[in-house]
């Protein structure tokens, strides 16, 4: 995992870690400071985003990716325990990590789906 790895392969590197559950090799895509802002939620450290994905366990269907510079976007579904939920994630990465990343996706579904649960 060189700095010299594109910036695209580190965002793509980083995804398949999440969809093959590998959370160790997800985290060494990402800083330590990472901040990830989401339609639900905030979270600060890397350490804290892993361990929610550990919980989660998202499957992620990338649809498309848009690279410009240092930032990667990507339009995907997110496979959220069985509600699949088309979204778009923005991702920044410094020095073959990345560094922050936005999520923007209809939460309705997924609401829906937890209140049927309850």
């Amino acid at each position: 995992m060189a700095s010299k790895t594109g910036v695209k392969e580190v965002v793509s590197a980083f995804i398949t870690a999440l969809n093959n559950e590998n959370f160790d090799e997800a985290h060494n895509w990402i800083s330590d400071d990472l901040t990830f802002v989401g339609v639900l939620g905030t979270r600060q450290g890397g350490d804290t985003y892993i361990e929610d994905m550990k919980k989660m366990r998202l499957k992620y269907t990338i649809q498309k990716v848009f690279v410009d510079e240092q930032d990667v976007c990507l339009w995907y579904e997110i496979d959220m325990s069985g509600v699949k939920v088309l979204s778009s994630g923005w991702y920044q990465v410094e020095n073959g990590k990345i560094t922050q990343f936005k999520v923007l996706f209809d939460p309705r579904p997924v609401l829906e789906a937890a209140a049927k649960k309850s």
